[in-house]
């Protein structure tokens, strides 16, 4: 992209966490290296990066979390990511099926805010 921000943006990076992986512990975890090696990219470019699951999973865990899905994780995971939305200046969007994705960039869509789908479309920091 051709044009640079002027501050960082503090972007949510969104994609499958537990999507498609029947709670595989190891599908989960490729899954969290995925988002975590695209927020490496945007910290890189200059911006600030946040994944939902950094501030949910150890309120999830400290909350009493016993297996995903229960009580606890709907009461903290989608609810986790709609409030980071809140200070979020953008959305990137990674490949994937993704509820809780897909529910990000409706709820960024909502608020106006740009949503990225490669690197190449984030302005530079």
């Amino acid at each position: 992209m051709t044009h640079k921000s002027s501050h960082p943006l503090m972007i949510l990076v969104a994609g499958p966490y537990r999507s498609g992986t029947g709670d595989d512990p190891l599908k989960i975890e490729a899954n969290m290296q995925k988002l975590e090696a695209a927020a490496l990219r945007v910290f890189r470019a200059g911006h600030i990066p946040i994944i939902g699951e950094w501030v949910a999973l150890p309120l999830m865990r400290r909350a009493g979390l016993q297996v995903m899905g229960d009580a606890v994780w709907d009461e903290m995971q989608y609810p986790t990511a709609a409030r980071l939305i809140a200070h979020c200046d953008a959305v990137l969007r990674l490949e994937g099926d993704s509820k809780g994705a897909d529910e990000d960039v409706r709820q960024a869509n909502e608020r106006g805010l740009p949503v990225y789908h490669s690197m190449d479309q984030i302005p530079a920091a």
